[in-house]
């Protein structure tokens, strides 16, 4: 009798887990069906801008907007992520790094962003053929350049790199080392100019500090002086420059008509 029991008691309990997880899984579903329509009513004509959430970028991206005569307002001060526009209540600002607003443009979660020209040619293909570039804009100029050592006297040229590439596959049975934060880019070039005996450091941080520390020989790095570079003893190759970019208004293009419905003026565009 007591093995009937425990029986029941065990079918009892399955039954009432399984009506439990049927329950949570209804009410997941629910949740998600009530997000989506949410999102497809209210937000139908809401147009999302990404600005850069932090340094000259950020200041040159407010100013952007000032002088669109596109006031900012912010419940949370200077350190809230979001914030709406006094005269346009239809779009809704989110502050992002400057990466991270190239990767919502490509999956379309933002309509709108100010990012650099670099980090949208560094994404991958697929991404950039869902961005457009919109406008270039007179800010965040600066050049991804090819950095080696000032002590190099030898080398000038990315011809003369690749010399040096192949004097350290065959003596010292390594390959040239490249920090930088830009692989897609530098690949892309070195492959262009027939450099092949070299391999990508991925720099987290601090570039220029790579071939100080023995992390690296060469870098490429972006830079708009080059005072950075020289204070940390390294020169830009003489054809060592890799694009030259600037701070661009971006759309994503499944957003194109939405933001053109948006009311911002065209002179932001």
């Amino acid at each position: 009798s007591n093995s009937f029991l425990n029986s029941k008691r065990f079918s009892i309990g399955q039954f009432i887990a399984k009506f439990r997880f049927h329950k949570i899984l209804c009410f997941i579903s629910w949740c998600y069906k009530f997000k989506e329509f949410i999102k497809s009513s209210t937000m139908r004509d809401t147009v999302s801008i990404g600005l850069p959430s932090k340094g000259r970028l950020k200041e040159s991206a407010l100013n952007l907007l000032k002088k669109n005569n596109l006031e900012l307002i912010s419940k949370g001060g200077d350190r809230d992520y979001f914030a709406s526009l006094n005269n346009l209540p239809n779009i809704k600002v989110i502050y992002l790094h400057a990466r991270e607003i190239i990767e919502r443009l490509g999956d379309g979660t933002l309509d709108v962003g100010i990012s650099g020209l670099d980090l949208l040619n560094e994404s991958t293909v697929n991404l950039q053929k869902r961005v457009e570039v919109k406008k270039k804009l007179d800010f965040g100029k600066a050049n991804l350049v090819v950095a080696i050592p000032d002590d190099w006297i030898d080398v000038q040229t990315v011809a003369d790199l690749e010399e040096v590439s192949f004097y350290f596959r065959d003596k010292k049975n390594s390959r040239l080392r490249v920090a930088t934060k830009y692989p897609n880019l530098t690949n892309k070039f070195f492959a262009t100019k027939g450099v092949t005996q070299y391999r990508i450091i991925s720099s987290l941080g601090a570039t220029e500090t790579y071939p100080f520390t023995g992390s690296s020989e060469i870098i490429t790095d972006i830079t708009s002086t080059g005072s950075t570079l020289k204070a940390n003893n390294l020169r830009v190759l003489k054809d060592g420059t890799i694009l030259e970019s600037q701070a661009c208004v971006l759309i994503s293009k499944q957003s194109k008509k939405k933001a053109a419905k948006s009311g911002l003026p065209k002179s932001f565009f």
